[in-house]
């Protein structure tokens, strides 16, 4: 079949991405679901700092690829050996496909699923394969998704069933916003009630870091950014104190008003600057987490002594830890009973056609999420 797809043929071009145009919406050739993968009618897919850092060349993706990675759907044709959904389901996308068998998956770590996490680096679904064809010449699946079409072929693996109670739209924000920043509070981190919670850049995943705090029963959570709305967007989510991230000495007014510093800092930003903020108001035996993206030649260098006289632990985290199909379940389950008020990340939505300035701003920091809707 054919369909409309975005297609990122070159990294690195200047901005604003309105002008040198990076994403171009393509006519490609899709090929039909084959054994394990399904065809998924997209409704929404959201504009991602993760797309963001393959176009600007943080993280570099084989290309040309066919972006996105958040996203909800109804699911349209199933291939031979698929029980997991039928035809007329919706679904989220994992943007990891999870294997379910290799030693991560077994052991309960499937964010760091290891089959899924080679497709992901080659650009193909898990089984190998690639399904998009453009004049004649392959295209590299993003995140085995590529959400940014009017429709997926993925792997069987790579989709979550969902409630049909839940907007299909809405939907596609447990994707990677919400299964990232809650998965980061509630499995990476663990936060228990009564603990301390800082949140360091307040993008999607990051306020979705908040709401999981107040979830959990946190009962100081601290929000740090760049953007007094952003702040002030985060209080109203539920934060109890927030602190401007160019204060000249945010880490001592922080500091001083948590008593010493927070249980957990958790990173979002995707930069050395927010992490060693993060590391400094963390307090002694307490964690300091990450789930941004930093550019790949990023350092942060610390001393190990704090590690060993302070107890101090440091932890990354990637899809917040999560099992899809355990985790994002569950926190629509939340959000249908009022527990994670969702809906107020969605800034805007807009077609495929108007993709480039989508990004534009996302990286003004203009939106928390803007979804696309093929």
């Amino acid at each position: 079949m054919q369909m409309k797809s975005v297609i990122l043929r070159e990294s690195g071009l200047p901005k604003p991405y309105a002008s040198s145009r990076p994403l171009s919406v393509e006519t490609v050739d899709l090929a039909p679901p084959g054994n394990l993968e399904v065809l998924v009618k997209i409704k929404a897919a959201g504009v991602c700092h993760s797309d963001l850092s393959a176009i600007n060349g943080d993280r570099p993706r084989p290309l040309p690829v066919a972006l996105g990675h958040e996203a909800s759907g109804i699911v349209e044709e199933i291939g031979p050996g698929v029980d997991t959904v039928k035809v007329g389901d919706h679904v989220v996308m994992s943007f990891l496909p999870i294997c379910g068998h290799c030693d991560y998956c077994a052991g309960g770590r499937a964010s760091l699923c290891e089959p899924g996490y080679r497709a992901n680096a080659a650009g193909t679904l898990l089984n190998g394969s690639k399904h998009i064809r453009l004049r004649g010449y392959d295209i590299n699946h993003h995140s085995g998704v590529s959400a940014f079409s009017e429709y997926a072929v993925v792997s069987a693996h790579s989709v979550v069933k969902i409630t049909k109670d839940v907007d299909v739209t809405m939907a596609a924000l447990f994707g990677c916003a919400v299964m990232t920043g809650v998965g980061a509070v509630v499995n990476t981190c663990g936060v228990k009630p009564g603990q301390s919670v800082a949140v360091i850049g307040l993008g999607g995943v990051g306020l979705s870091a908040v709401l999981g705090a107040v979830a959990s029963g946190a009962s100081e959570i601290i929000a740090i950014d760049l953007m007094p709305e952003k702040l002030e967007l985060a209080k109203a989510l539920g934060a109890t104190r927030t602190f401007l991230a160019t204060t000249p000495d945010v880490i001592g007014e922080v500091k001083e008003a948590t008593r010493g510093g927070v249980d957990y800092a958790i990173e979002m930003a995707g930069s050395s600057k927010a992490f060693e903020t993060a590391y400094g108001i963390t307090r002694r035996g307490g964690t300091t987490a990450t789930a941004g993206l930093a550019n790949v030649n990023t350092k942060f260098e610390i001393s190990p002594l704090p590690l060993v006289g302070e107890e101090r632990v440091i932890k990354g985290s990637y899809m917040g830890s999560c099992v899809p199909s355990r985790d994002v379940p569950r926190y629509i389950d939340l959000f249908l009973k009022g527990r994670l008020p969702v809906e107020r990340l969605l800034s805007s939505t807009g077609p495929l056609e108007e993709i480039n300035e989508a990004f534009d701003r996302l990286d003004r920091g203009e939106v928390i999420r803007h979804l696309l809707v093929p």
